[in-house]
């Protein structure tokens, strides 16, 4: 499998050598096998979760794996995909080539219709944190969507993703605190983030009992690891100076508390607030967290670019709906008014394309990559973006289908099961 049948799209202004070609990953593996030797990661996207979790401390384990309540919100997100199954069509004249991933979202042509989601606390995974994760993005051109909860600063996830493509993503403090949004949303622009994502609904923690059994709240801990966006800005340091009259490093531990209740405010913003960001961010603009019609009516209303059907994987809110269940209706309300992004409960590259079939324009990756960054750091996540994009590839070129266009991949190529 030649990676010259592909139709790869080169970033123009860019780096000018070839996408990654997760085809060309697949035969390199194979090659390297005639002579035994075997890949450092396994493709068995179902068993991630499980190694991973064994080189987890037990704080970390619950924090990344654990979800709200009983877990059923993230039950149902998994249970959703399996509603939908995928018609395969045969004798499909594709010219040669394999099906193109190329998607546009927010202004940019991109080599695959999947972004690495914004992910926090990322050094309690691997040491190399949002480093490894940002550089992994630009290698595999992949956006990288950056938290504001990261464990490093904006200027240093930046720097590792080079010339990627990157979007900020807000935990948005109260409007007593604007001038602490309007600070953070300053250095993300001057940082190269291009788009900006705010996440509707995580104003405060949700019921977590994997993390309450454990005590364990990383964004209160001295080590700093969910504060760094905040210990490194100018406003937040001057506003501690003032209020405590000592530097942030002479009182971690209160710092990481103000801090934390500075972008876990409690409760949330209103529709009128978004003007505030509109103001004060010239780019795309793009809401997470959208689970409903009437939502995503009001978002087109209030003029932004993009919504993420999301319901934060189950971590936030118990017994909520699932996500893909909610989205194509929400594509058909809104899905040519703005972008449509999705996320929770994507595992493998055949939910990426039910998601995508359904009306979303992209994908975001999530737990996947940090149980790929636990694996093995940087190349854990490459290995991770590159299986997906892997198993999307062959998944559409086994069904017949030739891109990922509308034209292609839509409701048509679905059937469900419950109605066979």
């Amino acid at each position: 499998m030649s990676s010259q049948n592909h139709d790869r799209v080169i970033r123009p202004n860019l780096k000018a050598h070839p996408d990654p070609d997760p085809i060309a990953y697949e035969n390199d593996v194979y090659q390297k096998g005639l002579h035994y030797e075997r890949p450092p990661f396994t493709f068995k996207p179902l068993e991630w979760e499980e190694l991973a979790s064994q080189r987890m401390s037990a704080d970390t384990r619950g924090y990344v794996i654990g979800n709200a309540g009983t877990g059923e919100t993230e039950r149902k997100n998994r249970a959703a995909f399996e509603k939908w199954s995928i018609v395969p069509r045969r004798m499909v004249n594709t010219n040669g080539k394999f099906p193109n991933l190329t998607t546009r979202v927010l202004g940019h042509e991109v080599p695959f219709p999947i972004a690495v989601a914004p992910v926090g606390v990322q050094r309690i995974v691997n040491p190399e944190g949002e480093v490894a994760s940002a550089a992994a993005a630009k290698e595999e051109d992949v956006p990288y969507v950056m938290s504001t909860a990261s464990s490093t600063s904006i200027e240093d996830v930046a720097k590792a993703n080079g010339d990627g493509i990157r979007w900020y993503q807000l935990y948005w403090p109260s409007n007593e605190h604007h001038d602490i949004t309007v600070s953070l949303l300053n250095r993300a622009k001057a940082a190269g983030f291009t788009a900006l994502f705010v996440t509707l609904d995580t104003f405060v923690l949700g019921w977590r009992p994997s993390d309450m059994d454990n005590g364990y709240n990383p964004f209160l801990r001295s080590d700093q690891v969910g504060v760094a966006p905040g210990f490194t800005d100018p406003i937040f340091r001057s506003h501690f100076k003032s209020k405590h009259n000592q530097e942030i490093e002479d009182n971690v531990h209160a710092a990481a508390a103000e801090w934390t209740r500075m972008i876990f405010p409690g409760f949330s913003h209103s529709w009128e607030d978004v003007k505030l960001l509109q103001e004060h961010w010239d780019g795309p603009i793009v809401l997470k967290g959208i689970q409903s019609v009437a939502d995503a009516k009001k978002a087109v209303e209030v003029g932004v670019q993009g919504i993420v059907v999301s319901n934060h994987a189950g971590r936030q809110v118990d017994g909520g709906n699932s996500s893909l269940g909610v989205l194509p209706r929400i594509v058909d309300a809104v899905g040519d008014k703005l972008d449509v992004f999705f996320d929770s409960g994507v595992r493998c590259g055949a939910d990426i394309a039910k998601a995508l079939a359904l009306g979303a324009k992209m994908c975001l990756i999530g737990r996947q990559y940090v149980y790929g960054l636990a694996l093995g750091g940087q190349a854990g996540v490459e290995h991770v973006l590159k299986s997906l994009c892997g198993d999307l590839e062959l998944t559409l070129h086994l069904s017949g289908i030739p891109s990922i266009s509308k034209e292609h991949l839509n409701r048509d190529v679905l059937v469900r099961e419950d109605e066979l």
